[in-house]
């Protein structure tokens, strides 16, 4: 039978190395915690949701509380899961009063009949299924609301400011079965227009999922991801014979020299072999392969890809 795997990431980008510690813990805790579900013999939906889940509750990462605020200093949140035994998923897209739109984009994927909701649709669709609406309060955090005051400040700094972080979140598993899951969530890009929607909840683009060849979860300059579909880019690279660490490179090099892009990537095969590469100044990346044993790591050098 497959040996489980489990992948995990908190994000790429500047990320201030006086958080870095932050991030290296809610990625243990992360992973630790869709670690033990594979353990039990849960399926890797179930890990890659509870991981997730496990991030958007913890105020350091840009995904439910913690997420960044746009222009209009509200908190609009993308997430997107995908099953690779069916290739069905789930999406939400510019959703306000969330605190876990991953838990959303799941039941979207098992109950609705449609693969994604957007706006006061998601929340008015949340509602009815009885997940607990919050007020944006509840996400916000100190941090945010300073940079965001920042940006209102000096707005033409705006996208520089914006791309400082990257935070957004994700998982990759594969469970004793040999099914393949995906899922990424995130608040976007700070001070992004309202109704913005980035990679994160697109199919391909955020998060891709195959039993046939792997998984993976992007994460970065939202805008330039799409436009390469890194997440299956990386997948199919997988599929055509490189291993999950040349898979993630190569996907990298493609955003690097098609769209001059930032971000990175984590990248599951159907063995259980992971990789995960980025151009970002930072990454901060918690997985166990094959071989057993747990790493949590911040890469730190720009365009050097991490260790399998």
């Amino acid at each position: 039978m497959p040996v489980p795997a489990l992948i995990v990431h908190g994000g790429a980008g500047d990320i201030p190395p006086a958080e870095h510690q932050d991030y290296l813990a809610g990625c243990r805790v992360a992973f630790e915690t869709g670690w033990r579900l594979l353990e039990r013999g849960q399926s890797a939906l179930d890990a890659v949701e509870a991981a997730v889940r496990e991030m958007e509750d913890n105020p350091t990462f840009d995904a439910g509380v913690g997420s960044v605020l746009n222009s209009e200093g509200e908190i609009e949140l993308d997430a997107m899961i995908m099953d690779g035994a069916q290739l069905r998923l789930g999406a939400v897209a510019a959703v306000r009063g969330i605190a876990n739109p991953v838990t959303l984009a799941r039941r979207i994927m098992e109950e609705s009949g449609h693969n994604i909701l957007v706006g006061e649709g998601a929340r008015q669709y949340a509602a009815r299924i009885g997940l607990r609406l919050c007020s944006q309060a509840e996400l916000t955090v100190p941090r945010e609301v300073a940079r965001y005051r920042e940006f209102q400040q000096a707005a033409m700094r705006a996208r520089k400011l914006a791309l400082i972080g990257h935070d957004t979140v994700g998982a990759v598993a594969m469970d004793q079965f040999g099914n393949i899951a995906a899922a990424t969530s995130t608040g976007g890009i700070a001070f992004k227009l309202p109704g913005r929607v980035g990679d994160s909840p697109l199919v391909g683009s955020g998060a891709y999922a195959d039993n046939l060849s792997g998984g993976a979860s992007a994460t970065g300059h939202g805008e330039a991801i799409m436009r390469v579909l890194l997440s299956k880019t990386a997948t199919d690279a997988v599929a055509s014979g490189l291993t999950a660490q040349e898979a993630a490179d190569r996907a990298l090099q493609i955003l690097r020299e098609r769209v001059n892009g930032e971000g990175g990537l984590i990248v599951l095969d159907r063995h259980g072999n992971v990789g995960f590469a980025h151009n970002t100044p930072y990454m901060a990346v918690a997985w166990r392969g094959p071989e057993g044993v747990m790493h949590v790591t911040m890469q730190a050098e720009r365009g050097r890809t991490g260790t399998r």
